[in-house]
């Protein structure tokens, strides 16, 4: 997929599942539940023990029918082991420039972290794709992103943080591009009960919810 491709694909969706668990096992299993349940994209954090293994399995597997993508990387080296892994975006919890570089080289997606107004701007000047804006809950969440967008409607923001089933289309109808949502989709307790077919419904909940918002903004 092209820069452009990926970048609209991620839209369209609307929604990025972070893939954070405690194995490669179990993140590969819960990339596969939110694929069945209808989400064609996901992050997986390079917390993951064996993340980028997981990574290239993913990618080889799902690669041409998802758009996948790389969380929590820190650093320009770790961004590029994710990009040969088969990360079509990069996502970063903090501003790092030479990050954004990496990606750019590579012609990849890059969503990195930022909270303050100085940061959310500095990252879109730099070339950021979609700007993160974490942790978004401790600032007030969908009331934050509104307050962000007066003063900067061109920049595409996706919260991370305090996204649920009830907040998705505050966040939507708020300005945001998109969201991403981490243990209200994924969480320890469902993959330690080995229960996946949890994720797919709840995939398909969130969904309908990103669906339902968008029908009512376009009315």
């Amino acid at each position: 997929m092209t820069k452009s491709q990926i970048r609209a694909a991620i839209l369209d969706i609307g929604i990025v599942p972070i893939i954070r668990t405690n194995s490669a096992d179990s993140a590969i299993k819960a990339v596969e539940a939110v694929y069945r349940g209808g989400i064609r994209s996901a992050e997986i954090t390079m917390t993951v023990p064996g993340a980028i293994k997981a990574l290239e399995k993913l990618a080889d597997a799902l690669g041409d029918k998802m758009v996948l993508g790389a969380g929590t990387v820190l650093d320009p080296e770790t961004a590029r082991a994710c990009i040969l892994a088969g990360a079509q975006f990069l996502v970063t919890p903090a501003l790092r420039i030479t990050t954004i570089e990496v990606a750019h080289r590579y012609s990849k997606i890059i969503c990195p972290g930022a909270l303050t107004p100085t940061e959310v701007l500095t990252a879109w000047e730099a070339g950021a794709d979609f700007v993160k804006i974490f942790p978004c809950s401790n600032m007030g969440g969908a009331k934050y992103i509104k307050a962000l967008k007066g003063p900067f409607p061109q920049i595409e923001m996706i919260p991370t943080g305090g996204v649920n089933l009830d907040t998705v289309a505050d966040f939507l109808k708020a300005g945001s591009a998109a969201v991403a949502v981490g243990s209200e989709l994924i969480d320890a307790q469902t993959i330690k009960d080995g229960k996946y077919e949890v994720f797919e419904e709840r995939s398909r909940q969130f969904l309908a919810v990103v669906s339902k918002a968008r029908a009512e903004l376009s009315q």
